[in-house]
């Protein structure tokens, strides 16, 4: 990333976007993305989801992740609002939210989603993982963490826990849902048109056709390539940069249209 530390924030009243990494990702994850957003004049934050980030796995595997994920996403909007340093330039009733796999489960909660993980059609193959053993015990978290100052939502290949329409019931706010072809990660690829059926209000849906899962991710240098080729490397024919510039522009318009 190119960029210059502490310049100034150009306008007042400027839309916000939080971001939401996936399992095992970081905030770094969508930079392309972000800067691309933030060019065009909105606010971007994203963060590191403690325990379930590239330098935390420590909750990973746990249910307690599933809870908590949505409580960072609050916490970081109540940040931006009272505390960050431009709080007084962002305006409060434009706020979009951009979530990748567990991120876009992160997202369908915030909206007033309710998930269902007993009966979630995700594998779930390993019983010695503690969130294979306390779904088994059907002990999942009642409580979660709604956060209705998001107005607006981009998921891509988001993780469904969500495998009725009465868990999706609530969720009303304009969605703009993405879908590899292949998917990966635990994201299988049926489960994102099946959620598209699901939502009450028919999200803006987006098939990617020749993608896998990190697909979304932004475009890897040659060196992440050579360290990272399960994340990096994609399908034979499919260009991940030509593939962005198409993505992050339909994502600003999105947010442009549905944060007015």
């Amino acid at each position: 990333m190119r960029g210059r530390r502490d310049c100034p924030t150009a306008g007042h009243r400027l839309p916000l976007v939080v971001v939401s990494h996936g399992h095992g990702g970081s905030y770094l994850g969508h930079h392309d993305l972000a800067e691309f957003v933030a060019n065009a004049g909105f606010v971007v934050a994203a963060i590191n989801h403690p325990g379930d980030t590239f330098s935390d796995m420590s909750r990973a595997a746990e249910i307690s992740e599933f809870v908590e994920r949505p409580a960072d996403i609050k916490r970081l909007v109540d940040f931006m609002l009272d505390d960050a340093p431009d709080a007084a330039k962002i305006d409060a009733t434009r706020i979009g939210f951009f979530g990748f796999s567990r991120g876009g489960y992160t997202g369908l909660v915030l909206a007033g989603g309710s998930p269902d993980f007993a009966n979630a059609n995700v594998p779930c193959t390993d019983p010695n993982l503690p969130i294979c053993h306390e779904i088994k015990l059907e002990r999942t978290p009642m409580t979660l963490a709604r956060d209705d100052r998001i107005k607006a939502y981009v998921l891509a290949d988001p993780l469904n826990e969500f495998p009725r329409a009465r868990e999706l019931e609530n969720v009303t706010a304009p969605i703009q849902l993405w879908a590899s072809q292949f998917g990966g990660d635990g994201v299988l690829p049926g489960t994102i048109p099946a959620l598209a059926d699901a939502l009450p209000k028919r999200p803006e849906f987006h098939f990617v056709p020749q993608a896998g899962h990190f697909a979304f991710l932004a475009p890897c240098s040659i060196q992440l390539k050579q360290v990272a080729p399960e994340v990096c490397v994609d399908a034979t024919g499919f260009d991940r940069s030509v593939f962005h510039a198409h993505f992050d522009q339909m994502t600003l318009q999105f947010f442009k249209a549905n944060l007015r």
